[in-house]
């Protein structure tokens, strides 16, 4: 009797225990901050990747399944820097979802972490798809994702304090294995200093600047322009002046240009992943750096 009267009592406290707290739901404008989360976050944050590797950023079209994650977001992660203004606005009215509006808690722009490169002196369409606020394409090069990092784990803390120690845990152990790898890279990337390369597009600026590389001419004449064949004739002109050693251009990228350039310069074209997912090998940010000076290096040696 005392055995059954105990198990009563115990099946009644349990019926009146809290659930366990739902994990933050991140809203992730593009995968390299879905995998930061990740990262940072662990089994307290359910992250949703709003945008591929394979897709320009620049063109979202905000469809019924995005509207509906940032509806239900407890965060919102995005570059900022206007590299989603063409799509992130009419999201945020469709979603309704005030909670992660800019200037509120639920609302995060990494490149507000970031000294930015190429801040326009002047603003005018007429000089193409130019960003008032810097080249926001700052998840080329490894030190603006450490520095992104610290201002993750710190509001991931701030919005859900019940696991601000894990955050903060996490965050060292990430911020360990990532200073390892940063020397791990910098070592590797040594050759690269000094390289003359062709770009698609003005997407590789902090890369280049990390990796001391030099950028002597753009497919695009100007950025977001597609190329014309008149203006791929004059890369090739430059060339002549200034040879470079590669062309490069991102996975999501039409490589019909690149490649034209490689075989009438003669070198070679390198497809770089730009984020997280976009060649096999980079499914974590590590392997998208791990990925990306293979390849670099690879067409360092003129391997096409």
């Amino acid at each position: 009797m005392k055995k059954i009267f105990a198990l009563s009592i115990a099946l009644m406290a349990s019926s009146f225990t809290l659930p366990a707290q739902a994990a933050l739901k991140v809203f992730a404008c593009e995968p390299e901050w879905a995998a930061l989360s990740k990262e940072l976050g662990g089994a307290n944050v359910d992250v949703y990747a709003a945008t591929t590797a394979l897709q320009d950023v620049h063109k979202i079209q905000p469809r019924p399944s995005l509207i509906a994650k940032y509806r239900q977001a407890d965060l919102v992660v995005c570059t900022g820097a206007e590299l989603e203004v063409g799509w992130l606005p009419p999201l945020a009215e469709k979603g309704n979802n005030p909670k992660v509006n800019p200037g509120t808690p639920g609302y995060f722009e990494a490149s507000r972490f970031i000294s930015m490169m190429e801040v326009p002196s002047r603003l005018d369409r007429s000089d193409g798809d130019v960003h008032a606020y810097g080249n926001p394409h700052v998840q080329t090069a490894p030190d603006s994702i450490a520095a992104v990092a610290k201002g993750l784990a710190d509001k991931f803390a701030e919005v859900d304090a019940a696991h601000a120690a894990d955050y903060k845990s996490r965050y060292q152990q990430f911020n360990t294995k990532w200073t390892a790898a940063m020397q791990k890279w910098a070592i590797k990337g040594k050759p690269l200093n000094g390289t003359a390369v062709v770009s698609s597009h003005k997407g590789w600026s902090y890369m280049y600047r990390w990796l001391g590389m030099q950028e002597v001419a753009t497919l695009e004449p100007k950025p977001g322009i597609p190329p014309s064949a008149a203006h791929l004739e004059d890369v090739l002109a430059t060339l002549k002046a200034k040879p470079a050693k590669m062309v490069v251009f991102a996975a999501y990228q039409d490589r019909r240009p690149a490649d034209w350039l490689s075989e009438h310069a003669n070198i070679p074209a390198v497809e770089l992943p730009f984020s997280v997912g976009g060649v096999a090998g980079t499914d974590d940010l590590f392997g998208l750096f791990d990925v990306t000076l293979d390849r670099l290096l690879a067409a360092l040696q003129g391997k096409k």
